[in-house]
């Protein structure tokens, strides 16, 4: 949103999506906090359904647990490919997609702006430039307008899309990317360790809300 926004693109409305994962609650704060700072309207979409999924993974699932890599772990393909399939939520970004698309329509809008990056499209398959195109053209088939899937972050990694954020002064302690959803990032989950990475690299990590600092 904040390249986006930099680059001179009007943000007509932002989405979070309630599909029962732990972390709602933060997500859905922090979205709020970025949208207002942005002053973007918010809305809010329930998918209450994804809850009764068998194979949701350890994101909606309580008993399942969530993986905890190690730092070197996160570029070995073999350990993130497992870590990834622990966390997979059948068709979740496909759904959200579509859904947004369509209020897209509705608002007039030309394109889902959406935060692929480079580094987790190597394990998941659906942060991919191959599947912006693909849903690009399948939604030029289902929206009268012709809505598009864009990601400005998609040909980069974690460590430069930190620093895009730090160039265009994006608050970082309005975000979350923790897999739980407690009163401070967990520290060890994928995700966290993916972000205390790239913000480390660029020496700004003492100043993250993690409640466990191993990296």
């Amino acid at each position: 949103m904040a390249m986006a926004i930099s680059a001179g693109w009007k943000i007509a409305r932002t989405l979070t999506f309630d599909y029962g994962q732990r972390a709602y609650d933060r997500e859905r704060e922090a979205a709020e906090r970025l949208s207002a700072y942005y002053k973007v309207p918010h809305q809010i979409i329930a998918l209450p359904w994804f809850k009764e999924l068998s194979q949701g993974g350890g994101l909606i699932n309580r008993k399942d647990r969530l993986p905890t890599p190690q730092a070197k772990e996160l570029s070995e393909f073999d350990a993130s490919t497992k870590s990834a399939k622990a966390v997979w939520v059948p068709n979740r970004n496909g759904v959200m997609i579509e859904i947004a698309a369509g209020i897209a329509e509705d608002l007039g809008a030309e394109a889902v702006l959406v935060g692929f990056n480079r580094e987790e499209a190597a394990t998941f398959p659906d942060n991919s430039k191959g599947y912006v195109e693909a849903i690009s053209k399948a939604l030029s088939f289902s929206t009268s307008n012709h809505v598009k899937v864009l990601s400005p972050t998609l040909s980069l990694d974690k460590v430069e899309i930190v620093n895009e954020a730090r160039r265009l002064r994006l608050p970082l302690d309005y975000l979350w990317s923790c897999y739980e959803g407690e009163a401070q990032m967990c520290g060890v989950c994928e995700s966290c360790m993916r972000l205390k990475r790239a913000l480390a690299a660029h020496g700004v990590l003492e100043n993250a809300p993690f409640e466990n600092p191993r990296f």
